[in-house]
């Protein structure tokens, strides 16, 4: 799957949506917001209506499957119950396998590093962070578990939730342009 993409159900956190992708498009990534519903719009957690750029339908029929590469992304906001609704979307679950497994990358925060990452194979012996309370089912998958704010293990970054969102998504710019590039977006927005 070629690109960076962000996949949103209703019920998303949007803190973990919304400053992941400000920090990457101030970094110069050019990621695509995708609603998994039938429509551009979606509803938070909390309340908040935002629309995204595409539908999972547009999504689709543009995406480009093949030559999927360690520089592509699927991103995966928590909030509940919008982790539970990514993780219901079976298309999804077997895209996100297969980008994986073709070494793509995969990012989740907050309950979506279980709910929706969990759903990989052969997690043995990664180390991820995620909202307490889900780190069981981690653990049972054999990932070393941590209460790290951010991690990057490889192709897997994960966040511990919303508290961390900024600084997700500058472990994702990190990944993608360099350390350099993550560190002159920090400045940029004072931290």
């Amino acid at each position: 799957m070629k690109g960076v993409y962000m996949f949103f159900a209703d019920g998303f956190e949007e803190t973990e949506a919304i400053a992941p992708a400000d920090v990457l498009r101030r970094g110069g990534i050019d990621v695509k917001k995708v609603s998994i519903n039938g429509s551009l719009g979606v509803s938070s957690s909390h309340g908040v209506h935002i629309l995204t750029d595409m539908t999972f339908s547009e999504f689709r029929n543009q995406v480009v499957l093949d030559g999927t590469s360690a520089q592509d992304v699927m991103i995966f906001p928590g909030g509940l119950p919008g982790s539970d609704n990514l993780a219901a979307c079976d298309e999804l679950m077997d895209m996100m396998q297969k980008h994986y497994a073709e070494g793509g990358c995969v990012a989740a925060i907050c309950a979506a590093p279980s709910v929706v990452l969990g759903k990989l194979p052969d997690l043995k012996g990664r180390k991820m962070t995620c909202y307490d309370g889900f780190e069981p089912a981690l653990v049972a998958k054999g990932v070393e578990y941590t209460k790290e704010g951010v991690v990057t293990d490889g192709n897997i970054i994960t966040g511990r939730g919303a508290g961390h969102a900024v600084n997700f998504g500058l472990a994702i710019l990190a990944y993608l342009k360099g350390q350099d590039a993550a560190d002159q977006v920090a400045r940029s927005i004072m931290l």
